[in-house]
Order: structure tokens, then sequence, then C-alpha cells
């Protein structure tokens, strides 16, 4: 009875962690747009998302590479999750339009 409860924090705490991680993304490229020193921005929001999530992985995973899994787990189901409600698509726009278009036979 232990173990599905584990399980389930590590993927509520994957989540949580890709929220933060992703959202954080979709913020910090906004405030790029407007900033006078966008690299700076850049540059420190990579390394406090990504510090933040391998830290957090690290104490979820505790050796057990199921919870690990988990966790990874809801971390994809989040970006899954950020980029519906940000509005965009997760793919790049010549994998959205199809075959036609990327040949360059567009209407």
């Amino acid at each position: 009875m232990h173990e599905p409860l584990s399980l389930m924090l590590a993927a509520g705490v994957g989540l949580l962690l890709g929220v933060a991680f992703y959202g954080g993304l979709w913020w910090t490229v906004r405030m790029v747009v407007t900033s006078e020193r966008p690299a700076t921005w850049m540059v420190g929001s990579l390394l406090l998302r990504t510090s933040t999530v391998l830290g957090g992985f690290y104490l979820v995973g505790r050796g057990d590479a199921r919870r690990l899994l988990v966790c990874l787990g809801g971390f994809v189901v989040a970006r899954i999750l950020v980029t519906w409600v940000t509005g965009r698509s997760p793919l790049p726009p010549s994998a959205r339009r199809g075959p036609a278009v990327q040949a360059g036979n567009a209407p």
C-alpha cells in the first residue's frame, strides 16, 4: 500500500516541477522580448530552472528508478499541459503544415 502512494507523490512532484520549468520558460521568453538585457534573463532562467528540476529529480528518485521514471512522466505531462494552456503547439511550424507546404507547394 505504501508503494502506490509513493509513486503517486512522485508523479505529482514531477508535474509540479514540469509546470515550474515550462511555465518559467514561457514567462522568461515573454520577458526577453521587452528586456534591455535578454541574455541575462535567458541564462539566469536556464540556470534556475535546470537546477530546480535536477534537485527535485534527485530528491524524488532517492535511488529508486521507478520513482524517478514516474516523476519524469509527470514532468512530460506538464509540458503538454503548459503548452496547451499557453496556446502554443509543441511542433515547429514546418511540422504542423504538412508535406505539401514543406515541399514548396503552398497555396
